[in-house]
């Protein structure tokens, strides 16, 4: 990792040791900030954080049926900006304006149905996230480190450069 050149002076209440804050507009107007998950799936970086493994961004799908199943060993929390989804093994459908806990070691299977356009969902991950098959074994995962390899590969295609990814880390 590069280290970061501070070009502003922290306010006097700040730890010298703390990360600086991150303000941006969540929903960009800049299309290529949004990064490619699978087809018609994306995410935004809005915080990658190095230090416990964890991140932020907001999830934007446009296409229905299953995205993946998965389990977190650490706890998610997860809001509705647009749209709605659902997990096949809960009843419930968290639509715009909803709040979701994920508690840790729960496999759900994220669905969105035929009739949401688009959806769109903060997400605060604790930790990596593990794929796993209808029998419940791994085949595959993500971690912070792999986000960030996937901002950087897809900055540098889109001309945004690979460090632009670096204002979402700490």
């Amino acid at each position: 990792m590069r280290a970061r050149v501070i070009d502003r002076e922290r306010p006097a209440s700040t730890h010298p040791f703390s990360p600086l804050e991150i303000v941006e507009k969540a929903i960009p107007e800049d299309e290529r900030v949004w990064v490619p998950q699978a087809p018609n799936v994306w995410f935004r970086p809005l915080m990658l954080n190095t230090l416990n493994g964890g991140w932020c961004n907001l999830l934007r799908v446009r296409k229905s049926g299953v995205l993946s199943r998965h389990l977190h060993p650490a706890p998610v929390h997860g809001f509705v900006l647009k749209g709605q989804w659902r997990y096949l093994e809960h009843d419930w459908i968290a639509t715009e304006g909803s709040y979701v806990f994920e508690p840790p070691g729960e496999t759900h299977t994220l669905v969105v149905d035929e009739d949401c356009e688009e959806m769109i969902t903060f997400f605060n991950i604790s930790g990596c996230m593990y794929y796993v098959d209808e029998q419940g074994n791994c085949t595959g995962f993500e971690d912070v480190f792999a986000k960030m390899d996937m901002c950087r590969k897809h900055y540098t295609e889109v001309g945004l450069g690979a460090d632009y990814v670096d204002r979402f880390v700490r």
